[in-house]
């Protein structure tokens, strides 16, 4: 108990600020950027908030900071506590509008990019006065956005049981992890192996991910090293665009590039990656009744995935 009066006589928002930017952001340097601060101070209130919690929420490390268990539980909560102030501060501000409906996604950048673009067309066919706020982040944050109401449904993975708790999870397809270039590069002229294909620069997800853990256990199955020098990136769109225009091998999750694949913008190298894939769902809340159009959204989703 009296850990706990302690813990609310000095947390403050700063803390929650600097462990949600490091949370969304994957590194300490680009959440000090984000929040202009330097990065020492945001080491230092980030050390605040460990002891205040009595737990280490980040794994720190050269390539990153990626969240414990206990810090993605914690996640939830400060969104929670943000997303309530930003509210309050809309509602004291709220002047009287239109009656507008608005769906919120959250959607992993590879999912956004591989799934989004066909739904939304037939969609707004149907539901012309709709809005959508489309948000690309990670797996922990679409989570976290969901229970604490900041999203209304998210297009993601299936977590840990105990971060689970309060949400629903429907299967749309399992992702694997592609190696794709554009269709003349040099590589496709000559025998490929993994070990050739490494000597050419990539792009990857960060460290933590999971596109990144199943790049790096297929490197380790053949012996293989990430490159020196490689792209990493959170953002589908880049990696798309550097792969598309440059010799860069992208990793990465095969729904991201189905219609790349489809339309030959992209060339899958033909190297054996290994287990059935990652499992992609649609994931909501289990105590929300969801909009009418978020239920037509959610079946056009269904609709335009592939079984």
């Amino acid at each position: 108990m009296e850990k706990n009066v302690l813990f609310n006589q000095r947390i403050r928002l700063r803390h929650l600020h600097t462990f949600v930017a490091v949370a969304q952001q994957g590194t300490l340097g680009r959440a000090a950027e984000t929040l202009n601060l330097s990065q020492p101070a945001l080491s230092k209130t980030l050390n605040e908030l460990e002891q205040l919690t009595g737990t280490r929420l980040f794994e720190r490390g050269r390539l990153g900071a990626q969240l414990t268990l206990p810090g993605e539980q914690f996640l939830t909560h400060a969104v929670r506590v943000l997303d309530a102030l930003n509210t309050a501060g809309q509602a004291l501000n709220q002047r009287e509008e239109s009656q507008t409906d608005v769906v919120r996604i959250g959607a992993l950048p590879t999912a956004a990019l591989g799934i989004l673009p066909a739904v939304i067309g037939p969609f707004h066919k149907q539901q012309m006065e709709t809005t959508l706020q489309v948000a690309t982040m990670s797996n922990p944050m679409i989570l976290a956005g969901l229970k604490s109401g900041e999203i209304d449904l998210g297009i993601g993975r299936m977590a840990d049981p105990e971060l689970m708790v309060g949400l629903n999870y429907e299967l749309l397809f399992l992702e694997s992890l592609k190696l794709v270039v554009r269709p003349n590069h040099p590589l496709l002229q000559e025998t490929i192996t993994l070990s050739r294909v490494m000597e050419w620069p990539v792009v990857v997800s960060p460290k933590g991910t999971a596109p990144r853990q199943h790049a790096e256990a297929l490197l380790q199955s053949q012996g293989c090293k990430m490159p020196p020098g490689c792209i990493e990136t959170l953002s589908a769109s880049l990696s798309r665009q550097l792969t598309v225009d440059y010799d860069y091998v992208w990793f990465v999750p095969s729904g991201a590039v189905r219609e790349d694949l489809r339309q030959a913008t992209l060339v899958s190298l033909p190297i054996p990656t290994h287990g059935a894939g990652e499992p992609i769902g649609i994931l909501t809340r289990v105590d929300v009744q969801l909009s009418q159009a978020a239920q037509i959204l959610i079946a056009a989703i269904r609709k335009t995935v592939p079984v």
